[in-house]
């Protein structure tokens, strides 16, 4: 049988580890949406567009391409043919992702790029808007969630890791804005999608993530 899993939830939840460790434990492709977004913010950077200037930035789609590869475990997201995987990943890109995440023609060309990977290959999608939009008819739909001061917690030690110097004050700011703009977007707004199995991952570790939705995975294929 294919099998196609959707996880949604807001940043910090802990969708991008956990969909990969599924992925690898089922032997599926694991997809990150997010950084298909996140890449087109950072070209926005790089070529200095505005990224309030909705024209401009749907322009811009035009001239891009973004594809993703697995490679020793991690998922590698390519820009034009250049592997973009950490310069994705700063607090610059964080500040406007969900800005240019809210433009329609951005979401077209994403969600349609989404679909014709999950057409073509047994997958585990995460993002905000798989369940809801590019998934609809997901064979299993889960939505992760947690507190926001945990969640602020993780994207810290993530940044300091990366050597970004950044309070954990600045980067729960940064969530609570990213929350909102994520949640009251006219187009795909971040929510719960219908049917979905929700997990609070606050105080989980990612092993306990990955095993609780293993363990809906195997219910769902002898029911």
């Amino acid at each position: 049988m294919t099998l196609k899993i959707a996880i949604d939830g807001p940043a910090g939840s802990g969708k991008t580890t956990t969909a990969r460790l599924v992925a690898k434990r089922l032997g599926l492709l694991p997809v990150d949406t997010g950084a298909m977004y996140r890449a087109v913010a950072y070209e926005c950077i790089r070529r200095g567009i505005n990224v309030n200037d909705r024209k401009a930035v749907e322009k811009l789609m035009d001239s891009i391409s973004i594809d993703q590869r697995l490679i020793n475990d991690e998922i590698h997201t390519y820009l034009n043919g250049e592997d973009v995987s950490r310069k994705i990943r700063t607090p610059e890109v964080n500040k406007v992702v969900s800005i240019v995440s809210s433009y329609k023609k951005v979401r077209e060309k994403l969600v349609e790029i989404q679909r014709k990977i999950a057409e073509e290959k047994d997958v585990v999608i995460e993002g905000r808007d798989i369940g809801t939009v590019v998934l609809k008819n997901a064979d299993l739909k889960i939505y992760m969630k947690a507190s926001i001061e945990e969640r602020a917690k993780r994207r810290l030690k993530e940044l300091r890791e990366q050597g970004v110097n950044i309070t954990f004050e600045e980067v729960l700011n940064e969530l609570k804005k990213r929350d909102e703009m994520d949640s009251k977007r006219e187009l795909a707004p971040l929510k719960i999608p219908e049917g979905a199995i929700v997990i609070d991952t606050t105080n989980k570790t990612i092993e306990e993530q990955v095993e609780e939705i293993i363990k809906e995975v195997k219910n769902k294929i002898h029911t």
